[in-house]
């Protein structure tokens, strides 16, 4: 799968809002890294938890994807929201492999009031989907 070609699958999983395509997509050694936590997640079951809990933080309707740089397995996916009025901005750095399961799953967020909300916003929902 080429840089374009995930591109389109991501976004097309993303809105779809289903925790099991976003399970489907991920190889089992999937690494996540997030502004949220200090250090990257590693395997399927963890990362799919942060990206469902990524979908339901951040992806509201003022969701919405401006900007795609492509690699040859790997994209950039640059977006924009807002959550309780503050305007974030963002990348989704994602890499496949030949098989077109994402490896790496990597998201950037500025400014760093943004980075704060999203911080606590997603210690909360994750705790609700382990509790």
């Amino acid at each position: 799968m080429n840089g374009q070609q995930l591109a389109e699958h991501w976004k097309a999983i993303a809105k779809s809002r289903d925790p099991q395509k976003i399970a489907d997509a991920l190889h089992d050694d999937a690494i996540f890294e997030s502004p949220a936590v200090h250090t990257p997640q590693r395997g399927k079951p963890i990362t799919t938890a942060y990206l469902a809990s990524a979908d339901k933080v951040l992806g509201s309707d003022d969701f919405e994807y401006v900007g795609e740089w492509y690699g040859e397995h790997s994209c950039i996916l640059e977006f924009k929201t807002a959550i309780d009025g503050i305007q974030i901005n963002g990348v989704d750095m994602i890499s496949c492999d030949e098989d077109g399961l994402i490896t790496h799953f990597k998201v950037m967020i500025r400014p760093l009031k943004a980075i704060n909300l999203v911080h606590a916003k997603m210690g909360e929902m994750l705790q609700k989907m382990a509790g």
